[in-house]
């Protein structure tokens, strides 16, 4: 049987934590920044955590992600 494979883009958009929660990056951070405020900026550099439900749903694309 060939080996369940972890969805590639996931490795550079998820981060697994030491107690195996997920962390996630928030969206509008990557271009177009000089236009934003330092504050928009300053809250969009936090990485929570994915939450349960989607978690729930990508759980066979992160099993292997560590």
């Amino acid at each position: 049987m060939p080996k369940m494979k972890t969805h590639s883009s996931l490795k550079d958009r998820f981060k697994v934590t030491g107690t195996g929660k997920v962390k996630r990056y928030k969206a509008y951070k990557n271009h177009l920044l000089s236009g934003k405020s330092p504050r928009q900026k300053r809250v969009l550099s936090g990485q929570p955590l994915l939450h349960t439900g989607d978690y729930a749903r990508m759980k066979q694309q992160l099993l292997n992600l560590k």
